[in-house]
């Protein structure tokens, strides 16, 4: 690899070599997305990486260094399941256009200490999961994580009759099988944590995120994705660093008719945050619409 410590400094984050790994700094600039500076730093092994792409940017004047990680190597992806938007992309460098030579320079050094496995999916994770304790405010309940067990304490002005009724959840980490992370930018945004079966499996979900015990729903203002992710990516390392089993991680299924019931109750709490000067109009009518289409 190139000398040890050399910098290559872009828009929002730099990249750092090392020896055996590039250290990737995070700016925590106004402008700079907000998983970006709640992530801070991330050191990324050579050996989690499958290739490196450099392609002009969508900016005018720009180009991007991508380190493409191996398939299994990053819980943060894993949790994700490709639903990152490319700004928000933590592999991703931007890089003005002036800086093109640096750019390829670099990236035919990555290329050149990658492993020689690197078209297999990794093993285990090589990237380090954000660090517990985390917590974050979902539509219906406040999620924490100490490193050992996830609790789900109900808010009685959002969480449905059943999860009320169900009581405050914790999830100790080995009963655990894996997570459903589906993004708060997508209609019908949860985490749901799965549980292990009979048969070692996850077991299957038990109706809608908004009647489900084991899941709290996102909405507008909740759950945001750079409060959301890492630590539903803690989960997932947890997960797996206890189950020789590899933890599961499930693909967000297909909206399906929520209750009306539910629905009304979260309009009507839309409409209190829109009294309270919370929300614009244009922000309760957008969400409004977005609730109604779940019919």
């Amino acid at each position: 690899m190139t000398r040890m410590g050399d910098v290559l400094a872009g828009i929002h984050s730099s990249w750092e070599f090392d020896t055996d790994s590039v250290l990737i700094r995070f700016e925590r600039g106004i402008r700079t997305p907000k998983l970006f500076q709640i992530l801070g730093e991330r050191r990324i092994p050579y050996e989690a990486l499958s290739s490196v792409e450099l392609t002009p940017g969508k900016r005018k004047g720009t180009m991007v260094l991508r380190a493409v990680p191996r398939r299994g190597a990053d819980p943060l992806l894993d949790a994700a399941a490709g639903q990152l938007k490319s700004s928000a992309d933590p592999y991703r460098l931007l890089l003005p256009a002036e800086r093109e030579t640096l750019g390829e320079y670099y990236a035919d050094e990555l290329r050149a200490v990658l492993p020689p496995d690197a078209a297999e999916p990794a093993d285990g994770y090589l990237v380090a999961a954000p660090p517990a304790p985390l917590q974050f405010k979902a539509y219906d309940a406040r999620v924490a994580f100490d490193g050992d067990v996830v609790s789900f304490r109900w808010f009685s002005t959002g969480a449905s009759s059943a999860k009320w009724k169900a009581g405050d959840q914790f999830f100790q980490v080995g009963e655990l099988a894996g997570i459903e992370w589906r993004s708060p930018e997508i209609t019908g945004g949860h985490l749901r944590l799965l549980r292990h079966g009979p048969d070692g499996e996850p077991e299957p979900a038990s109706g809608e995120p908004d009647q489900d015990p084991t899941a709290v729903c996102f909405g507008l203002g909740y759950g945001l994705v750079h409060e959301s992710l890492p630590l539903a990516a803690a989960v997932l390392a947890a997960v797996h660093a206890t189950d020789p089993v590899p933890a599961k991680v499930s693909a967000p299924a297909h909206h399906h008719r929520a209750d009306p019931a539910d629905i009304a109750d979260r309009i009507r709490h839309l409409g209190q945050l829109h009294g309270a000067g919370l929300l614009t109009d244009e922000e309760f009518t957008t969400k409004k619409k977005e609730l109604l289409a779940e019919l």
